[in-house]
């Protein structure tokens, strides 16, 4: 197939470059040009100036940008994706954004004859790099099944959850759930310490029963190291908990241990931690036990 792929950060770059060894011809777009041209050199395939260049007579489009905005700039503007993309193509965001914009491009694309499936994606750089993502869709049911099997290409599991916005619905789910994981362990690692027990032996132990957790088993080594330049920053984690919480509270729904998590990812900025690895709460920890101590 002749697919777009718009956005080519640390997720976009691997997940645009399975596609290609599968054999599909990907055409690229990245804001930094050089960026495309480095893909292009060691997948091939090809780069566009604009994404409407790139997604001019594509089958399928993918955008993996940062934010509502991003999207918006790279898919509806003059020079955008849906000036490009013929009647009859899908376009696929993977960026995490509102349910609120999915419903808009949703509508946007519509009027184009273009299907649209709001498609956000979890399992991070590794996952995108290892093609073992986890893709959470919404949308049509037709439109799912034109996608399907490409996304596959990059991911372990694809599921349609629902009609549009509710990929990104899921994808606060995840978030919700990530950000109390991550507290937790942080707290209990810092307990493990305080107690001047053998952490990463109680971790290989606790992690072979009800307390195992993704975060625990990739995340606890490089927390006891204080190594944080790595993963999801802190930055993308509190634009993402914002959504959350905004789509919370029109829901009238209180959700106090995230307000409280989102709280403590912004200390961590404070402490210059902006683009460190969500697993940097246990920095936070470590602060305020030697400030105890």
């Amino acid at each position: 197939m002749k697919i777009a792929f718009i956005g080519l950060g640390v997720m976009g770059y691997p997940m645009a470059g399975h596609l290609q060894r599968a054999g599909h011809a990907v055409c690229v777009y990245n804001r930094t040009a050089q960026r495309a041209r480095q893909w292009v050199a060691e997948y091939g395939g090809a780069c566009a100036a604009t994404p409407g260049e790139a997604a001019a007579g594509a089958q399928l489009a993918f955008t993996c940008v940062g934010d509502d905005n991003d999207v918006r700039a790279v898919v509806s503007a003059e020079q955008g994706v849906l000036a490009g993309l013929p009647a009859g193509a899908v376009l696929v965001d993977h960026t995490t954004a509102s349910a609120e914009l999915a419903r808009e491009l949703q509508r946007e694309a519509h009027r184009r004859d273009v299907g649209f499936i709001d498609a956000p994606v979890s399992g991070g750089q590794a996952g995108a790099e290892n093609g073992s993502l986890t893709v959470m869709a919404g949308g049509s049911r037709d439109d799912f099944e034109r996608v399907a099997a490409v996304l596959q290409h990059y991911a372990r599991c694809v599921r349609l959850l629902g009609p549009t916005g509710s990929g990104q619905l899921a994808k606060m789910v995840n978030q919700v759930c990530i950000a109390g994981i991550v507290q937790g362990l942080a707290e209990g690692l810092a307990f493990s310490e305080r107690a001047g027990l053998d952490s990463a032996a109680v971790v290989e132990v606790i992690a072979q029963g009800a307390a195992q957790s993704w975060q625990m088993e990739n995340r606890y080594e490089t927390m006891l190291a204080g190594d944080y330049e790595h993963g999801f920053a802190v930055d993308w984690m509190r634009k993402d908990l914002a959504m959350v919480l905004a789509q919370a509270q029109r829901m009238d729904l209180r959700l106090p241990v995230t307000e409280l998590v989102d709280g403590f990812y912004a200390e961590v900025q404070a402490m210059g931690g902006s683009r460190w690895d969500t697993s940097s709460l246990f920095a936070r920890m470590q602060r305020g036990s030697d400030a105890a101590g």
